[in-house]
């Protein structure tokens, strides 16, 4: 059997609640502080929750002109910077533009750039949109412009699973430079859906957090009083190459991609397998791909957007899987909120911070953890075992996503 390619990781970049740089990222979550603030891009009259995670404004002048930005959604504008800092961050795209594979995943796409065109048009699909609305809008937008600005002329390629989005594309890069299709892989996720219309929606279908009065508290995974996520905004970029061609060129490697694993539930749209069955075959599969052993794994960053059921049926998983308290478990979102198909891209760059720093980051808002969820949740940070990371991303429709980030190879 011919040996497989060994994927690093040789550039970062994000653009968080937390901060537009992996530094101010690790220092916030470690700090434990919480990214839910107030809206301030609208008028929240009405509106169930008035609260969210949001991506500071910042100048995107160093990276496009103000009509290239006028062309792009949020989303896009996101996943632009994260990818341009990401491959700055690992010295440029070392490897032949044919050679060279982008791949963005999104929940929602280019959201508000639907919601705004059809409240211009007073609500209906006539009038006069704008006429950039369709390739604005696409929900491969992103992908399709990091190409284009990054002369990338392998794969280009948009994944949607909800909330599993931005896993399933760092895996499906790991795969793509696995296979040999690329030598360069630009993964990660992004999604901008802090808008009014995704508030009523996700709040009547009981999935956001209605603690108005408490934003900062209002994301409490694996906690007794959990009552929904909190939205967010962001993207995050990882550059993927083989280990032996990001050695031989002297990149930094960060940390290596060396397990995924991706199933589905296959039970409902928007509840997970009460068992958390998908949950524990993604898991298995991430570490079977990796040639580990649950006992390798120096801890879990878990989903865990907050949500009763889904916090429940996450922790039956891993307890399955590591046995009861069997290994520690951070939930980043108490912090950063969800960021939909942006978060299982933020949090794996959170998994290869806590690798470099050899410290689990902390979960907020855990002051009555619930009972039922048998797990070692961390609560302040912890020194962390030697040892790869296990980070989850599942989403509505039952998609699962699971990444082992390895320590960077001696």
């Amino acid at each position: 059997m011919a040996r497989r390619t060994r994927v690093a990781i040789t550039g970062i970049g994000v653009r968080t609640p937390m901060g537009d740089h992996p530094k101010e990222l690790w220092n916030a979550l470690t700090a434990g502080r919480s990214a839910a603030s107030r809206i301030t891009r609208f008028g929240t009259d009405g509106l169930p929750a008035d609260f969210a995670c949001q991506v500071p404004p910042f100048d995107t002048a160093t990276y496009m002109t103000a009509k290239e930005a006028s062309r792009m959604d949020p989303a896009t504008v996101l996943a632009c910077c994260a990818a341009s800092d990401a491959l700055a961050d690992a010295g440029g795209p070392a490897a032949p533009p044919e050679r060279r594979a982008v791949v963005i995943g999104t929940a929602i796409g280019s959201n508000r750039t639907i919601e705004s065109t059809l409240l211009d048009n007073g609500g209906t699909d006539r009038g006069r949109p704008y006429p950039m609305h369709v390739p604005k809008g696409m929900h491969n937008a992103a992908a399709a412009a990091i190409s284009m600005r990054h002369e990338i002329l392998g794969p280009s390629l948009t994944v949607s699973t909800a909330c599993a989005s931005g896993g399933h594309a760092i895996g499906e890069g790991l795969r793509l430079l696995r296979d040999g299709s690329a030598d360069l892989v630009l993964a990660g996720g992004a999604d901008a859906c802090v808008s009014p219309t995704k508030i009523l929606a996700l709040a009547r279908a009981g999935a956001l957090s209605r603690r108005v009065g408490d934003p900062a508290g209002a994301s409490r995974p694996f906690d007794s009083g959990r009552d929904g996520f909190v939205l967010a905004e962001g993207a995050a970029c990882l550059v993927l190459e083989p280990l032996e061609r990001a050695r031989d060129r002297g990149a930094r490697v960060y940390a290596e991609v060396a397990g995924y694993g991706r199933t589905s539930d296959a039970y409902h749209l928007t509840m997970p397998d009460p068992d958390g069955a998908g949950a524990y075959r993604c898991m298995r599969q991430a570490l079977d791909d990796a040639g580990l052993t649950p006992g390798e794994v120096a801890h879990v960053n878990a989903h865990a957007t907050g949500t009763p059921h889904g916090d429940l049926a996450e922790a039956r998983a891993i307890a399955r899987l590591f046995g009861p308290g069997g290994v520690p478990v951070t939930a980043p979102k108490s912090m950063l909120g969800h960021g939909l198909g942006a978060s299982g891209a933020v949090e794996a760059v959170i998994a290869v911070l806590s690798l470099l720093h050899r410290t689990v980051p902390p979960s907020i808002n855990l002051d009555d953890p619930d009972p039922a969820c048998e797990i070692d949740a961390v609560v302040r940070p912890r020194p962390a075992a030697p040892g790869p990371v296990l980070s989850n991303s599942f989403g509505f429709g039952g998609h699962n996503a699971s990444l082992v980030l390895a320590p960077a190879a001696t």
